[in-house]
């Protein structure tokens, strides 16, 4: 089992019990989905949330964060949280939730 496999397992028992909670096997890995929206997934062993962009510098300067370049391009709104950063089941819960509230905020697809 990677350590990609054990962060999905993490994360899908944080979220299995919210409404609209799905997920679809997107860019290599498992993409985490609330009411259609991309909320939270995994990247070489960290963890990639999506926020709000009116809050991605100041999501970015919290410990263990980086910015979420996938192929080149910075995605404003998403950042990855190095393992470091999620060791702890509270602080992924954290993590996952804030992008999951996020995601619910969004209109459903």
């Amino acid at each position: 089992m990677t350590a990609d496999d054990l962060l999905i397992d993490r994360i899908r028992s944080i979220l299995v019990r919210r409404q609209g909670f799905s997920e679809r096997r997107m860019f290599g890995s498992v993409c985490f989905m609330i009411n259609g929206n991309m909320c939270a997934g995994t990247w070489n062993g960290s963890l990639i949330v999506r926020l709000d962009k009116r809050n991605h510098e100041s999501t970015l300067a919290e410990p263990h964060t980086r910015p979420a370049d996938m192929n080149g391009s910075v995605k404003r709104g998403w950042a990855l949280v190095d393992p470091a950063g999620i060791e702890s089941n509270d602080r992924l819960a954290c993590w996952v939730d804030r992008a999951a509230k996020f995601a619910g905020s969004l209109p459903a697809k």
